[in-house]
């Protein structure tokens, strides 16, 4: 991943909830939120999610800037190496990409160890879907036809590095079949080449895609979950087919290292009455939002398993990407 054209453009935009009920906040009374992506994608939504819940649980205003560009190295640069560590400022941590960058770019610097991983929010589960007039009606005749011709089934992606790429990777891994691997620039772009037939299928996020389903302009046919999903009940799971795999992205909120102990546990403390919040729930249920609030070590531990099994996977095909 270069950094081409990377650059630094700052929107700023302040979520006010009038009349909510304040707490007081050690670290002061605003919290900068630094956001690797444009304004309207999946970090965003999440801002957009939690933030209201969160200013009222902890007495603060929240105010997001937004560093897109080098796939959000930018503002997780900034976090882990250029940012007091006093409480005010934390940005939103989209996993893989988070560890991804410098496991796959040498010349990004910061690491996980440089954070203080606060919050898990949501796993956005993978999901294959196919154009709406795709001759694949189920999982079963897709991975037959990918079967029977090799690296010729054409699967779009988000990008090199992304979760979607991986989650090819890991399928192709794990059932013995290779797709010809398209990748775009987003989610976004691979949803709409397939909604166009450019493509025989995206592996892409359920958040992504969920309007275009709910439309009829894309057919689910699995989802890389453990279980399925109440929002599509009817599309199953890669596992029940046999093929091992669980993947998407995730995203949640991290620190810079070293910020005063209370600040962190009253942060940690406002994810976790998140996770027994009605409304909060019904809110993300109504956005195709797939819960997973995971806090603190439990947060940082899943980060860290996460970066060794794509520090493996990157090694087993870095050689085939780079040449």
């Amino acid at each position: 991943m270069k950094h081409r054209g990377a650059y630094a453009a700052i929107l700023l935009s302040t979520l006010l909830l009038p009349g909510a009920a304040m707490a007081e906040y050690s670290a002061g009374d605003e919290i900068k939120v630094l956001q690797g992506f444009k304004a309207g994608g999946g970090s965003d939504a999440l801002a957009q999610l939690t933030q209201p819940f969160l200013r009222e649980s902890l007495g603060v205003d929240f105010v997001n800037e937004y560093l897109p560009g080098a796939t959000g190295a930018i503002a997780w640069t900034r976090l882990a190496k250029q940012t007091e560590a006093d409480g005010t400022t934390i940005s939103i941590t989209n996993t893989p990409m988070l560890m991804t960058n410098y496991i796959m770019n040498d010349t990004i610097t910061y690491s996980v160890d440089e954070l203080t991983p606060i919050a898990n929010v949501v796993t956005d589960p993978g999901i294959i879907v196919v154009p709406a007039d795709s001759p694949y009606e189920t999982v079963e005749e897709f991975l037959a036809a990918a079967e029977e011709n090799p690296g010729t089934i054409t699967v779009g992606n988000s990008g090199v590095g992304g979760d979607d790429f991986f989650s090819t990777i890991l399928i192709e891994q794990a059932s013995g079949i290779s797709f010809q691997k398209v990748p775009f620039q987003g989610d976004g772009p691979s949803a709409t080449a397939a909604m166009g037939g450019q493509i025989d299928a995206s592996f892409n996020n359920l958040g992504n895609v969920y309007g275009h389903i709910q439309s009829g302009s894309l057919r689910p046919l699995a989802v890389f979950a453990r279980e399925r999903l109440s929002m599509l009940p009817d599309v199953p799971t890669l596992s029940e087919k046999g093929i091992e795999v669980v993947a998407g992205s995730s995203r949640g909120y991290s620190a810079p290292a070293g910020i005063p102990e209370e600040a962190r546990q009253q942060l940690i403390d406002a994810f976790e009455a998140l996770k027994t919040n009605e409304e909060f729930k019904k809110v993300a249920e109504e956005r195709a939002m797939n819960l997973d609030i995971q806090t603190g070590d439990d947060y940082r531990q899943m980060i860290e398993d996460m970066e060794g099994q794509f520090e493996e996977i990157w090694a087993s095909v870095k050689d085939e990407i780079n040449g």
